[in-house]
């Protein structure tokens, strides 16, 4: 029996950042919002072209293929489109062969009030002012930044980063380096508190229930030596020894853990990242959201300390 969508693990995605909406963006600037219309309705039987969370989604979903029975993931699309200008959304949803039938449309305003309706770990969008909203009512979202679309459809495993202060952990530890730049500071706090786990960040139940999903998969290996795994989840953080010793301690304590995890002390995440090609990378200052070759789909956490 499918799960309910309370027990599911949920991502809310508008349609900027599934699909590159870039052109009817450019007619809404320029002409208006009837000229928006016009053009959404002349070309809905276009699809749209891929957009930069697209090899995530496809990925994502493609869960429930492994899991029928239990169907536990699901993507709910919010938008600001209206149900008229959002039928070349849906149409191109059903073009790419995407599960998703559940949406909510708002005719123009900001759909960031009902991630808990759908109980939605994560809200993806390339609206900027939306996913402040959403943090500020500390609702877990993220802003996709512009990169390069890239999805290899031989590959078929689903490799998700994540930043671990001010991402998946609160941004205790970086309010005290932020406090007076004192990297010696932030190391004595953390030593004195390495068995106290952190309280959770903004995709804490992302990373958590992700880490559920692994351990459905893991059960399913078991039993079916032919299985190949779809997860694989990391955590890339600007931390060193010592105090990568409360990571551990926090992770234990909430029962999870990551397949890899790199403590960078200081070193260019890009450095890492460009290895390891995640289909989505999690973190909360910009500085960190670069890559050389800029092809890795980022997403900007704008909580905490970090974004103050």
């Amino acid at each position: 029996m499918p799960y309910p969508i309370e027990r599911k693990l949920v991502i809310g995605i508008a349609s900027s950042a599934l699909f590159n909406l870039s052109t009817s963006h450019q007619v809404f600037l320029d002409k208006g919002a009837e000229a928006y219309r016009k053009h959404q309705e002349e070309n809905i039987d276009k699809p749209f072209e891929k957009g930069v969370a697209f090899p995530f989604i496809r990925r994502f979903l493609n869960i429930n293929k492994a899991f029928p029975k239990q169907s536990p993931v699901e993507v709910v699309l919010l938008s600001r489109n209206s149900p008229e200008t959002g039928l070349r959304v849906f149409r191109s949803i059903r073009h790419y062969g995407l599960d998703i039938s559940r949406a909510a449309f708002m005719t123009g305003r900001s759909p960031y009030e009902y991630v808990p309706a759908f109980n939605s770990s994560l809200f993806l969008t390339a609206n900027e002012e939306d996913v402040q909203k959403a943090i500020d009512a500390n609702y877990p979202a993220g802003l996709v930044l512009p990169s390069m679309v890239f999805d290899d459809e031989l590959d078929l495993e689903l490799r998700v980063a994540f930043d671990f202060d001010g991402v998946i952990a609160d941004d205790e530890a970086e309010a005290v380096y932020k406090k007076n730049n004192d990297l010696n500071e932030f190391q004595e706090h953390e030593a004195q508190k390495v068995l106290i786990p952190h309280k959770p960040g903004p995709l804490a139940d992302l990373f958590t229930k992700l880490a559920f999903m692994q351990k459905l998969e893991e059960r399913k290996m078991k039993h079916d030596s032919e299985y190949k795994k779809i997860l694989r989840i990391s955590i890339v953080t600007a931390r060193n020894a010592p105090s990568h010793e409360r990571v551990v301690t926090t992770l234990k304590t909430w029962g999870v853990s990551a397949d890899e995890t790199f403590f960078l002390g200081g070193m260019e995440k890009s450095r890492i990242l460009t290895i390891l090609k995640p289909h989505m990378f999690f973190d909360d200052q910009r500085s960190h959201l670069q890559s050389s070759a800029g092809n890795i789909p980022m997403v900007h956490i704008p909580f905490g300390i970090a974004n103050k």
